[in-house]
């Protein structure tokens, strides 16, 4: 009996809950009149953006780039 791995969709659920987070706070950046609060807002985006997408070129504890053929060969 095969048994399938459990870290993708743990993985596809913190991906989705960034996702959800990065949207917040584009949604808090825009409805905010605060200049100050209007930056915190856009850098904790850029932040969760960040670390998604780490998230996603270490998926599978491979750097993504280096599983294409042709590359470092």
């Amino acid at each position: 009996m095969a048994t399938t791995p459990q870290r993708p969709k743990a993985q596809e659920g913190t991906i989705s809950s960034l996702n959800a987070a990065i949207e917040a706070m584009n949604l808090a950046k825009e409805a905010s009149s605060i200049t100050p609060a209007k930056a915190a807002f856009g850098g904790a985006a850029v932040l969760l953006t960040m670390i998604k997408v780490c998230l996603l070129l270490f998926r599978d504890e491979v750097f993504q780039v280096h599983t294409q053929p042709g590359i470092d060969d």
